[in-house]
């Protein structure tokens, strides 16, 4: 059983230096900050969520067997899985007690989760609400950080969300407000991509967001920043014509599946985060049919040279994975334990 993705270095190839692109291309060279002084001990590889019902049959089995868990199933496969659910409403500390013990046969897996979006996009009304989902908030998570298994809380801002001074004051009030968690802030809108929001996150020790997104108006480009310890990317699709369509639902914002070649430009984005990471976590949002997790387990076997370990359904749906994964036989019995993580270098 596999662990997460342990990469030799020499297996990244890194990005030679070059002029500071301002193309709208979006494969073009990104624009880095980076922190010197730390190389990786690990990429965790991974996708948004694990409940999905158009994952039957490309993911999961087209048929259940009793008993059949996918969060566990997809644990197998997969280095981390980002919390969606916590998005739309904060969880029981029971609900996230029973996920840690769902991946407990998974050594080094780990959970990200993103913060509740009454604080990002629908602030609370006055400041008793808001201190009662902050404590509601930290207690869904205490069970992940009691296990040792969370790797990242992430603060999604909207499109919406513009740099300004009143934007910014909203930000740095959340990020004071967690800062004992390992925060990730993810802006869409250009304007918050400047060396000064850039050096003030690194001050904090708060990481930055790369998103992959559509080229259109004023989204973000794909970029390859490190502000900490901790580096982070997610991986939206480039579904251009659906992303800002009124009345376009999830699947369909979501509904892309990244090339071969976009897959290796983010090998290379990676490379250049990897001379300031310590860890690095990318999630694939790509969702729907399980196009997330195609791509997720396609760029695990680009960054480790090799074949990786996949569910027979993905191989089925997705063809061209041949030669990059090899099927893995359902577990018998208990799941046998990953081997575990071992060093970056």
């Amino acid at each position: 059983m596999q662990g997460p993705c342990i990469v030799p270095f020499h297996h990244v190839r890194p990005r030679q230096p070059g002029c500071r692109s301002h193309s709208r291309s979006i494969d073009s060279q990104p624009d880095r900050v980076i922190l010197r002084g730390e190389t990786p001990d690990v990429i965790l590889i991974g996708t948004a969520g694990w409940s999905y019902p158009d994952w039957d049959g490309c993911v999961y089995p087209a048929r259940r067997p009793p008993g059949f868990d996918p969060l566990a199933h997809l644990a197998r496969f997969l280095d981390c899985i980002e919390i969606n659910a916590s998005f739309y409403r904060i969880p029981d500390p029971r609900t996230s007690s029973s996920w840690v013990e769902r991946v407990s046969g998974r050594s080094g897996f780990r959970f990200t989760a993103k913060i509740w979006r009454g604080f990002t996009h629908e602030p609370a009304s006055g400041p008793e609400e808001a201190a009662g989902s902050e404590r509601a908030f930290r207690a869904f998570i205490e069970p992940l950080r009691e296990a040792g298994i969370l790797g990242a809380v992430l603060v999604q801002f909207p499109y919406s969300f513009h740099r300004t001074s009143e934007g910014w004051s909203r930000l740095s009030d959340l990020i004071e407000r967690f800062e004992d968690l390992p925060l990730v802030v993810e802006v869409r809108h250009a304007s918050w991509v400047t060396l000064e929001f850039l050096a003030a996150l690194r001050e904090r020790g708060v990481a930055f967001c790369n998103v992959d997104q559509p080229a259109i108006s004023a989204n973000i480009l794909p970029t390859a920043h490190v502000t900490a310890p901790l580096a982070y990317v997610r991986l939206h699709g480039r579904n251009a014509g659906a992303w800002f369509e009124e009345g376009a639902g999830r699947d369909r914002r979501y509904d892309y599946l990244y090339t071969a070649e976009e897959i290796s430009g983010w090998v290379d984005r990676i490379a250049s985060m990897a001379a300031g990471a310590r860890d690095l976590i990318v999630i694939a949002n790509n969702h729907y049919r399980g196009q997330a997790v195609a791509n997720a387990l396609e760029l695990k076997a680009a960054l480790a040279g090799g074949e990786v370990e996949a569910p027979s359904e993905i191989l089925a749906a997705y063809p061209r994975l041949a030669g990059k994964v090899r099927v893995l036989s359902p577990p018998v019995g208990p799941q046998s334990p990953s081997q575990g993580v071992l060093p970056f270098r």
